[in-house]
């Protein structure tokens, strides 16, 4: 056991393409772990040596995770083990919850030491609303399969976040397009990398300039909430209303059709109180 961390699991965000991205601590708390899980030991030790550090690694990844997963968990009693991910922060798009979940029921200790992650610097380039975002990680290959996982998540008011590969972007595009209609969009590429890009216009823009000539690098791909919806016309608000005062109150009433269908709630409740007198 090293010395200077605890026993348990070290969750370690790592550069997401500039090396110089990698935080003192996490520096710090790779060169102290007992052993490093990792995607790729190729791609976490070109970062090793950058930092001039040699330290033993495990692979831990999609293909062995559940077979991995004890071994880690009971050295996790004794000793220091870090997870990293090939780039970014560990959990976002692999299999890393799962040793967080089995650590924490096996009453490990766990810590995680933050940094990069190409989701929050995409947003943070695209110039789109970023107060409420749903990260979606890579849609599914199959068409079918992209096209409801696009329609089941298209109405939701908030910025949508794909990872995307470069020679899928421009179908991607395509099928966002048609779905989705000519929302803003936002292409981020290269992050944090000497060819750092983001593209924004209309999605059927962007399928345009992509359909011919996909780029090289990860992407990660946003998407505008959509607009305001059209506000209800007077026969529904009506009838809502009708509903909604065999349950409520006048002024309850009123407020709940108000938020429903954003409607003018002084006015429905003066319409509230006429139907109460009328009937």
């Amino acid at each position: 056991m090293n010395a200077n961390l605890e026993p348990g699991l070290y969750i370690v965000a790592t550069p997401i393409g500039n090396l110089s991205d990698l935080s003192p601590r996490a520096a710090a708390t790779l060169a102290g772990a007992d052993v490093i899980a990792v995607e790729d030991s190729r791609v976490t030790g070109k970062l090793l040596n950058h930092i001039g550090v040699k330290r033993p690694m495990t692979p831990y990844h999609d293909h062995n995770a559940d077979a991995v997963r004890p071994r880690l968990i009971e050295r996790m009693a004794s000793e220091a083990v870090a997870l990293v991910s090939d780039a970014g922060t560990p959990l976002i798009s692999d299999p890393g919850f799962k040793l967080v979940r089995d650590a924490r029921a096996a009453g490990r200790n766990i810590v995680t030491i933050p940094g990069p992650s190409a989701v929050v610097a995409g947003l943070t380039l695209a110039g789109l609303p970023t107060d409420r975002f749903l990260f979606m990680g890579f849609l599914p290959a199959k068409q079918g399969q992209k096209e409801a996982t696009i329609s089941e998540v298209g109405a939701v008011r908030a910025t949508l976040v794909f990872y995307e590969s470069g020679p899928r972007l421009g179908a991607t595009l395509a099928t966002l397009a048609r779905l989705l209609g000519p929302r803003e969009a936002a292409v981020a590429r290269e992050l944090t990398k000497t060819f750092e890009e983001c593209v924004t216009g209309s999605l059927p823009d962007l399928a345009a300039r992509y359909a011919d000539a996909p780029p090289k690098g990860e992407i990660v791909l946003m998407v505008g909430p959509p607009g305001e919806p059209e506000p209800a016309s007077d026969a529904e608000g009506e009838a809502a209303l009708i509903e909604a005062l065999t349950r409520l109150p006048p002024a309850k009433a009123a407020g709940e059709v108000a938020r429903a269908l954003g409607l003018d709630r002084k006015a429905l409740y003066a319409r509230a109180m006429a139907l109460k007198t009328e009937g």
